[in-house]
């Protein structure tokens, strides 16, 4: 699928690997891409963007990736102002770190992870995207129906591609139950997704970053970067961005690969 003239919606647009993927799009000449984020900040990255495609190539847009409302709203106005979304990266993401089960050596008492931080991080990295996936096969498809087209055949072009956010953590990590399951689960939204989606034209992919010059990830520390991440990488350096961004494009624009594709610079962490 031709990246060129499309509009694309990234979640999580504002920072990291959101903006990354962002910024990318435009460069391969997207029509527009759409961020979606939070922070106010995101207005100042689409104008970052658009300065340096020097066109209108983003636009901002402020709100909770979580919210049905927002959502259904947010495609409204992209569809009203400028066309259908082809292509959807849903990169909003949380962590909420903390050991699963840990016993207090001084009070002997044992602290459970507790389930509103499980359920909150299941909300934004797992349930979030799947819905923003399942938005915009609801549009295209409704699109279709518009037109009297049915099953999608291959004779036609793709019509949308969806590439959700993994994480290698989504093997396990000690001290990420959470955030582990969240992208463990986006295995499975994909898999199923992709064989129903299909349908309609839409490709469902999944990328796994290692450890990537995030702001989540600094958040860790430096500390913790130097002597947990880094010496388990082959690399020894965190992943930039920009790598990441470009393997997300790869997956939007070659429509023989499927399933998922691991960009981890050669993490393989203790047992």
């Amino acid at each position: 699928m031709k990246i060129k003239d499309k509009i694309a919606i990234v979640t999580g647009g504002g920072s990291g690997i959101g903006e990354a993927a962002a910024r990318e799009l435009a460069t391969r000449g997207a029509q527009l891409v759409v961020l979606v984020d939070l922070s106010p900040g995101v207005h100042d990255v689409a104008q970052s963007i658009n300065e340096a495609q020097g066109r209108t190539a983003a636009m901002g847009l402020i709100g909770d990736a979580s919210s049905d409302a927002f959502r259904r709203e947010a495609f409204d106005r992209v569809i009203a102002e400028h066309g259908l979304p082809r292509i959807c990266i849903p990169a909003a993401g949380i962590t909420r770190d903390a050991m699963s089960v840990k016993l207090n050596k001084e009070t002997g008492q044992v602290e459970v992870y507790p389930s509103e931080l499980f359920k909150a991080v299941l909300d934004i990295n797992l349930t979030a995207p799947t819905y923003w996936a399942l938005e915009l096969v609801a549009r295209i498809a409704t699109d279709r129906a518009r037109r009297g087209l049915k099953r999608w055949e291959p004779t036609e072009e793709m019509e949308g591609v969806i590439v959700f956010i993994g994480s290698v953590s989504s093997q396990g990590n000690k001290g990420q139950i959470s955030y582990a399951a969240s992208k463990a689960g986006l295995e499975g939204v994909a898999a199923t997704l992709g064989k129903e989606a299909i349908f309609y034209g839409v490709r469902c992919a999944v990328i796994h970053p290692g450890f990537t010059d995030t702001p989540m990830v600094r958040a860790l520390g430096p500390e913790i970067i130097e002597k947990q991440v880094l010496p388990y990488t082959q690399l020894r350096r965190l992943i930039k961005a920009e790598e990441i961004a470009d393997a997300i494009c790869f997956l939007v624009s070659n429509s023989a690969v499927s399933g998922q594709l691991w960009a981890d610079a050669g993490w393989h962490p203790p047992a």
